[in-house]
């Protein structure tokens, strides 16, 4: 996903010299392309995340549009004041890029697991909250944030994350992308574990399930039609984040399913325990510790389906 970001942009820039670009001294590896291609439109602001947001801010209010860079929770977290008082409260046109969203820093700790990133910035007034699920979204993520006015977050994995649409993505901020259809139950996927649940539905569909998968690219705006569509055909709906299980997807689905007027239907999170990881390592080494691979989650998801056989075996018509 960072490759495909990195390349857009260099496209957005070419083609619009409003598009800045602005990082916290690293990644140069990904990053040196563009700075030498468009030094006018390229700042290093030094490890300085609360300088760089304000620069950002004074730059997008003199029309600029502008994308800050940096890993996991830093261009967030650690000039949160930044982002809310200057971007956000001045709805100016900011496009703050964290790369490594959930676990993808895994070996180096709680300081670079970004697990609290999408209840944060979905809180916050004004900005569109925007998590693709693989290098195609990814891409056409990029260039959705940048045509639209106002803040916005992009949470895009690491690195080498596989593609998972196979045709040209139709992609809407605030829509989902329905992956597949299905009848029994539905999977909703944000970020990096899009691939992982396709698999689920494919051992799902071994078990006898037919599920529909939807990506839910962008948590603010929610696509709370998409979300009542699902409930209202499948009757059983799962949330998948890696992200902890307050204030994420599930918790921005829970709020819609929960003031909808929907027929009795099941409803559960899969997501990161409220709590800093005890375990370091590879990303896939954590996720398996929290069961969020496709073995455990559609086993999971199997038992829950058995244990609530009563409420889904008459589908909405």
């Amino acid at each position: 996903m960072r490759t495909a970001f990195v390349q857009t942009l260099l496209k957005l820039a070419e083609e619009d010299r409003r598009v800045q670009l602005i990082v916290g001294d690293l990644g140069f590896g990904v990053v040196e392309t563009f700075a030498k291609r468009f030094p006018d439109q390229f700042l290093n602001a030094g490890v300085a995340e609360q300088n760089m947001t304000g620069i950002a801010a004074g730059m997008a209010l003199t029309g600029k549009i502008v994308f800050t860079y940096s890993i996991a929770n830093f261009p967030i977290l650690r000039c949160l004041e930044q982002v809310r008082n200057d971007v956000c409260y001045h709805n100016a046109n900011v496009k703050i890029v964290a790369v490594g969203g959930g676990l993808a820093y895994g070996a180096l700790g709680a300081s670079h697991h970004a697990t609290e990133d999408l209840a944060i910035m979905r809180a916050l007034p004004n900005m569109t909250v925007v998590a693709p699920g693989d290098p195609a979204e990814a891409e056409a993520a990029t260039r959705a944030v940048a045509s639209v006015a106002g803040p916005c977050y992009l949470r895009i994995g690491r690195a080498g994350e596989p593609r998972v649409h196979c045709y040209p993505v139709k992609f809407e901020l605030g829509k989902a992308i329905t992956l597949r259809e299905g009848r029994d139950l539905t999977l909703i996927s944000t970020g990096g574990l899009l691939q992982t649940i396709a698999q689920v539905a494919d051992l799902l569909a071994i078990a006898g399930f037919d599920a529909r998968v939807l990506s839910m690219h962008t948590v603010q705006p929610l696509d709370a039609e998409a979300v009542k569509h699902a409930a209202r055909e499948t009757r059983a709906v799962f949330t998948f984040e890696e992200h902890s299980i307050i204030g994420g997807l599930g918790g921005a689905v829970a709020e819609v399913l929960a003031e909808a007027d929907l027929p009795t239907l099941v409803f559960k999170r899969f997501a990161l325990p409220a709590a800093f990881s005890r375990v370091v390592g590879s990303q896939e080494h954590i996720r398996s510790t929290h069961g969020l691979t496709p073995d455990s989650l559609s086993q999971a998801i199997q038992v829950f389906m058995e244990k609530n056989r009563a409420k889904v075996a008459v589908r909405a018509v």
